[in-house]
């Protein structure tokens, strides 16, 4: 059925005097009409490589620095609750010992 459609399809467009089916024209990219792929490329490659640089100067620079240690922490009196002894002792199994 939808070679018979087709072909009357066709067959109208050559008894109109049309000789051949106009085309839609070509749709014209804009990213790739003035721009060069390659030059594209190398540019973002040396955006991400300065990107990974800044970063990786971010990081060691922050981690540097280092960051202030309190010497000891506040006695909250709902930390550590023990209600029955560890099977290892009174303190936790990765506490420090301070008998």
């Amino acid at each position: 059925m939808a070679t018979v459609l087709m072909r009357s399809g066709v067959l109208r467009a050559a008894l109109r005097g049309g000789s051949k089916v106009s085309a839609p024209p070509k749709r014209g990219f804009a990213s790739s009409a003035h721009h060069d792929d390659a030059y594209e490329a190398a540019k973002w490659a040396k955006i991400t490589y300065l990107g990974i640089a800044t970063c990786t100067v971010l990081a060691i620079h922050n981690l540097s620095k280092g960051h202030h240690h309190s010497e000891e922490s506040p006695p909250y009196p709902y930390l550590h609750v023990r209600n029955k002894d560890f099977p290892w002792g009174p303190d936790g199994l990765f506490e420090k010992k301070h008998h």
